[in-house]
């Protein structure tokens, strides 16, 4: 995936990488050695969607790399991934666009590619090569973080921490009350509201929920770029409160100026018996899976003899 069989160098193996590039008037073969030691976790560890009935693999980048950007686009091409069984809100699913939120922070910006951290340069026999035990930065702050910061291991994993922290104080305000603008969509659809009156409901719950997903999908965003996540968090809460209080004008119209009552979905079991899952029919879905396919698969790594990569 990452390097040529030939000649080991660095290559592009992922057409949808390439062809994004190309959409931005970019010749990726150009890319220097550095960012190549980003752009092949590129082919991965992004934002994509599947394009069109045929499905294709397409990175939605024409636009920008930005939430915004991303949003746009898929705005124009009318896409969305399913639509919200309680809101009936046209939903984003945000994949990991690591790659992208990356290169918003310090690090991409300085020019400090992925493999940097999570791929350390190591020796072994008198010959230096990139780690590829892939894993967190803070596994081996003596060769990641250290190799610039002169702090100490733990100032750094501390720093770490701390972005992580803040960023989850507006995660989990923007969570609740964006599932109570779905809830209180609901609610209204119920109450005889209309498809004209739930328009812009709709889209603001689309906005919230999409930058909510763009926010806590990306692995290590956080750190990764702290403001722009901050920032991406900040606006989503403010959709999806900007939704509630369009919810309530809604109801309003509709004749109903009382609160909306709220179901107790304080666990994670009260939570899927609220929307109705079948949570016995789905563990035993997940036991078939693993007793009759997971083994199918691997007898047939076997006989292609790729058990080994498995």
């Amino acid at each position: 995936d990452c390097h040529d069989p030939e000649t080991m160098n660095l290559h592009i193996s992922r057409p949808a990488l390439i062809e994004a590039f190309q959409r931005q008037g970019k010749d990726i073969t150009k890319a220097t050695p550095q960012e190549m030691r980003s752009l092949v976790c590129a082919q991965c560890h992004v934002e994509y969607y599947f394009k069109g009935d045929g499905k294709y693999l397409t990175f939605p980048w024409d636009k920008g790399f930005t939430v915004e950007d991303m949003e746009a686009y898929y705005d124009e091409a009318g896409f969305y991934d399913y639509i919200h069984k309680l809101s009936r809100t046209p939903i984003l699913k945000a994949q990991h666009p690591d790659y992208e939120i990356c290169q918003m922070g310090i690090h991409g910006q300085r020019g400090v590619s992925c493999a940097d951290c999570h791929m350390p340069y190591k020796s072994e026999g008198g010959v230096k090569f990139s780690d590829h035990h892939i894993q967190s930065p803070l596994a081996m702050i003596d060769r990641t973080c250290q190799v610039c910061h002169r702090e100490s291991e733990e100032t750094l994993r501390n720093n770490v921490y701390e972005r992580q922290r803040k960023a989850n104080e507006i995660r989990n305000r923007l969570e609740q009350e964006l599932a109570k603008a779905h809830i209180e969509a609901k609610f209204a659809w119920d109450k005889g509201a209309t498809e004209d009156q739930m328009k812009d409901v709709l889209a603001l719950i689309r906005q919230a929920q999409w930058r909510w997903d763009f926010g806590v999908a990306s692995h290590g965003g956080s750190f990764h770029a702290p403001q722009e996540i901050q920032r991406i968090l900040s606006h989503g809460l403010d959709r999806a409160m900007q939704a509630r209080l369009a919810v309530s004008k809604v109801l309003a119209k509709n004749g109903y100026t009382d609160n909306v009552p709220m179901p107790d979905i304080s666990t994670k079991a009260k939570a899927q018996e609220y929307i109705g899952l079948d949570m016995d029919a789905e563990r035993a879905a997940k036991e078939k899976f693993l007793k009759t396919t997971v083994p199918a698969w691997l007898e047939k790594a076997k006989e292609n003899g790729r058990l080994a990569q498995i």
